[in-house]
C-alpha cells in the first residue's frame, strides 16, 4: 500500500496519542499534535477511512485499524531507530536527532532499517528513552513509571523516558543532567506546578515547569532493602 507522508504522520500521531488514553482520538486533539487545522484534519481522516486504516464514529473520534496501527509502528520503528544511529554514530545530540528522523523515517527501505537496527545491537529504546517496536511490529510496553509530576518531594527516582521532542527543551535538560538512567531526587514541588530537582549527574537543582516535568517520566523509588 503506498501512502504519502503526510499520512503516515497522521497516522503515527494518532498512535502516539493513542498510547496516552483508552479514548477515541478526537479531531482537534490530532489538529493540535499536527499543528494543523481542524478541517484538514477532517479531509485527511476521510482519506485514511476510504483505505482502512482508521475506524470513525461520528463525535466520537477514531482509532486506529490493525493495519493503520501496523503502518504506524514500521514508522514510528523506522525514527527511533533513525535516532538512536545519528546519536551513537554520527555523533548528533539528542535534541537534533527528532527533526532529523522525521525527514528521513518515510525512505529508508527493510533492509536499511535492519542493517540499522544490527548495528546498534538490537536497541529497545530510542536516546530520549521511548521503546522501539521489534522488527515484527509488535506494540511496545510503554517504559516503567510514571510522570514526574506524580511523585511527593523527597523522592529519589530513574529518569525513564524524555517524550518532550523540543530541541530548546532537550537541551537544557541534558545540561542539567536529565536524561534516562539519570537518578533525580524532588527537592520541591511549588503550588503552581514547577518541579526542582537535583540531577546525580549535575552540580545545580533544575527547575522543570509542568509543562516540561509532565514529559518526563520516571521510574518509582527503589524499595529499600531489608537490613541484614
Amino acid at each position: 500500500m503506498m501512502l504519502s507522508d503526510v499520512m503516515e504522520d497522521y497516522l503515527k500521531a494518532i498512535y502516539h496519542l493513542q498510547r496516552e488514553t483508552d479514548e477515541r482520538i478526537k479531531t482537534s486533539e490530532i489538529a493540535a499534535e499536527l499543528d494543523v487545522t481542524s478541517p484538514t484534519v477532517t479531509s485527511m481522516l476521510d482519506k485514511l477511512e476510504e483505505r482502512d486504516l482508521v475506524d470513525r464514529e461520528k463525535y466520537r473520534g477514531v482509532t486506529l485499524t490493525d493495519e493503520g496501527e501496523t503502518v504506524a509502528l514500521e514508522i514510528v520503528r523506522h525514527h527511533r531507530l533513525l535516532e538512536a544511529y545519528l546519536t551513537e554514530h554520527l555523533d548528533y545530540d539528542w535534541s537534533e536527532v527528532h527533526a532529523e528522523a522525521d525527514r528521513l523515517e518515510h525512505h529508508i527501505s527493510e533492509n536499511f532499517e535492519a542493517r540499522v537496527a544490527d548495528a546498534l545491537g538490537e536497541p529497545t529504546v530510542d536516546p530520549h528513552g521511548s521503546p522501539i517496536p521489534s522488527a515484527d511490529l509488535e506494540p511496545p510496553e510503554r517504559p516503567d513509571g510514571e510522570a514526574i509530576t506524580e511523585f511527593e518531594e523527597g523522592a529519589v527516582v530513574t529518569v525513564a523516558e524524555v517524550a518532550d521532542h523540543d530541541p530548546e527543551v532537550l537541551s537544557y535538560l541534558a545540561d542539567h543532567g536529565v536524561e534516562p538512567g539519570v537518578d533525580l531526587e524532588i527537592v520541591e514541588i511549588a503550588p503552581f506546578g514547577m518541579v526542582t530537582a537535583c540531577s546525580s549527574e549535575a552540580d545545580e537543582p533544575v527547575s522543570l515547569p509542568e509543562s516540561v516535568a509532565r514529559h518526563v517520566r520516571v521510574a518509582p523509588p527503589a524499595e529499600p532493602q531489608p537490613s541484614s
